[in-house]
């Protein structure tokens, strides 16, 4: 069978995308794999409030759905390898786009910072433990001040996670993906990207082998 890709996935990767939005993302790597039975798309709403919050969000789980994709609701990026429908699974790529916890403050307050820091910690110490050996982690990120505050690549060090790159992200090369913000009354709307990176990370002791 042809192996398909689209920028850093291939339709070989085991998949696990967490935190999606409207599932724009996940359907964009199906799209171009022809297929989502290689992925497993995961949202913190439940699949109610998805459809209440999300204008497009019916839709796209529908043709995730056909396309063979396992979808998950409910699931807490923080204990997600305690979930009964995701334990004792390992993935190739496990994927977090623009990890946020809500609009309580400004971007710039302190506190703000401690929440987005405090969910990505989480995030990355739980994917960790869901990882094939050589597996990796995405985090998509802003980093531009203030964003660049949050110290992506020091929370991952905390998870015994290493860097393999960094790179930039450009939401063109996923044809189809919106970007949500996915808090508040405009959680439907997106955002601009801006200045973003794809952060990369490994397994800490086999980082020369990534």
């Amino acid at each position: 069978m042809e192996v398909k890709r689209i920028k850093h996935y291939s339709s070989c990767h085991q998949i696990l995308l967490v935190g999606e939005g409207d599932f724009s993302f996940a359907l964009s790597l199906a799209t171009a794999f022809g297929s989502a039975s290689n992925i497993v798309a995961t949202s913190l709403d439940s699949k109610e409030s998805l459809v209440r919050k999300y204008s497009r969000a019916s839709r796209n789980l529908d043709e995730l759905k056909n396309l063979g994709c396992t979808l998950v609701h409910e699931v807490d990026g923080h204990i997600m390898n305690h979930h009964p429908l995701l334990e004792n699974k390992l993935f190739d790529r496990i994927v977090f786009n623009f990890p946020h916890a809500g609009f309580y403050g400004k971007e710039s307050q302190l506190l703000q910072i401690m929440l987005h820091q405090e969910v990505v910690r989480g995030f990355l110490k739980s994917a960790r433990k869901m990882l094939k050996e050589y597996g990796e982690v995405h985090v998509t990120h802003k980093t531009a001040s203030p964003f660049s505050y949050w110290g992506i690549v020091k929370l991952a060090k905390e998870a015994k996670l290493s860097l393999v790159e960094e790179v930039p992200f450009g939401i063109f090369d996923y044809p189809g993906y919106i970007n949500k913000r996915g808090h508040g009354n405009r959680c439907d709307d997106s955002f601009p990207v801006g200045q973003c990176s794809t952060f990369k990370f490994c397994i800490s002791h086999i980082i020369v082998d990534c």
